[in-house]
């Protein structure tokens, strides 16, 4: 699934559940909530990297990506679009 197709499956899935009448602030508070729980994630892996923690991980950064782009539906940016620019003005930048 390319970031197009995640972006419109987000866009879906959301509204068959109900998701899409959340405000913008209210799906940043999520997001923020989802950063917190990988965060916590991110510390008990460092602890003991085990493979279900791993596992855990991934799910929780799922969630954070998710949310990122249910956030950009609500203020429709096309994702696609923004990291094609964004690539584009990295190639050109210096991080001297």
């Amino acid at each position: 699934m390319n970031t197009s197709e995640f972006q419109q499956y987000v866009k879906k899935f959301s509204e068959t559940k109900g998701f899409d009448t959340s405000s913008i602030e209210q799906r940043m508070l999520y997001l923020m909530t989802e950063v917190g729980e990988l965060s916590k994630e991110v510390l008990s892996v460092s602890f003991d990297p085990g493979s279900e923690k791993k596992e855990n991980l991934g799910f929780e950064m799922y969630d954070v990506v998710w949310n990122i782009f249910d956030l950009a539906n609500k203020l429709d940016i096309d994702l696609e679009q923004a990291f094609k620019r964004k690539l584009e003005i990295n190639e050109q930048r210096s991080w001297e």
